[in-house]
Order: C-alpha cells, then sequence, then structure tokens
C-alpha cells in the first residue's frame, strides 16, 4: 500500500477508537441492559457490542456527519432484537435473568432501555423496532409498572384499586 493511502487509514483508525473509547463503556451498558445480564459477567453483552462496533467501524467513511454513537447503537439493538424475537433467549419455565430488568420480557426491555434509559422517542424507537408507536408505548407502560411492583406482589385489579 503507498503512504498515500497509510494517512487516512490511520487517521480513520484513530477517529473510530477515540469513539470507541469514549462510548465504549456507555454501550456496553446498554447491551448489559438489554440481555439482563449481571454487569460484571456479561459475555452475551461484549459480543453483541463487538459485532455492532465492528459494523459501525466498516461503515465508518459512509457516516459523513453521521452520529457513530446512534448508528452503534441502533446496530445493537437491532442485534438483539432479531436474536430476542426469533430464537428464544430464555427458555420456558427458567427462572428470569438476574440483572436489573430480568424480570421483563425481551420486547419490554429493550422499549425500556430505549425510551426511558437512552431517551430515544417512542417514534424512532417504533421505527427502529418495526411496531407501532402505540405498541412501543404499551411495552413501556407495562414494563414500567412490572418494575416498579414490589417482587411478589399481586397485579393491581379494579376490586383492589378501591
Amino acid at each position: 500500500m503507498s503512504p498515500r493511502h497509510e494517512i487516512p487509514r490511520t487517521a480513520r483508525a484513530r477517529a473510530f477508537a477515540s469513539f470507541a473509547a469514549g462510548a465504549g463503556g456507555r454501550l456496553l451498558h446498554l447491551a448489559t441492559l438489554l440481555t439482563a445480564e449481571p454487569p460484571g459477567d456479561a459475555p452475551y453483552a461484549r459480543r453483541l457490542l463487538t459485532a455492532a462496533l465492528a459494523r459501525t467501524y466498516a461503515d465508518w467513511d459512509t457516516l459523513r456527519g453521521g452520529d457513530p454513537y446512534d448508528r452503534t447503537r441502533q446496530d445493537l439493538v437491532a442485534r438483539y432484537a432479531r436474536a430476542a424475537w426469533h430464537r428464544r433467549l430464555v427458555p420456558a419455565g427458567r427462572a428470569p435473568a438476574p440483572g436489573p430488568l430480568g424480570a421483563l420480557t425481551p420486547p419490554e426491555r429493550v422499549a425500556v432501555v430505549l425510551r426511558l434509559y437512552e431517551g430515544v422517542p417512542e417514534e424512532q424507537a417504533a421505527a427502529l423496532l418495526g411496531l407501532h408507536v402505540e405498541r412501543v408505548r404499551a411495552l413501556t407502560a407495562r414494563a414500567t409498572v412490572r418494575l416498579t411492583r414490589p417482587p411478589g406482589a399481586a397485579p393491581e385489579t379494579p376490586e383492589r384499586a378501591r
């Protein structure tokens, strides 16, 4: 390779390394919340993040002023959603994952993480997940109720609300 091509390649690698160093921790936390793995031991979250970062690096030159964090987050969420919706990550009858969002279903977890942790508007979250806005709103509301209810508490019924 000629020296003329080495400078842009080196600059690209430095720019990406800078991005990954700055955003890697937050993206790993996002992946850990999605997978509901314990924060110290999250191999699936690390694999998801590595794949999403590799995709961002491959597309680095085509970002052209776009937000690499947003691009990586979209890829990370899409990878998790595909795996969660198309392959059952937790077999039926098994205890929920130990993470803070382990009691939620994968769709609820994605909705809560995007809406409440990342602050993504409902319309963007719906487009990213391929769902209607009302469905994202319902998933977020149901998950929020499940997270705020004490463990083992019975769901609120009309008779108990009186």
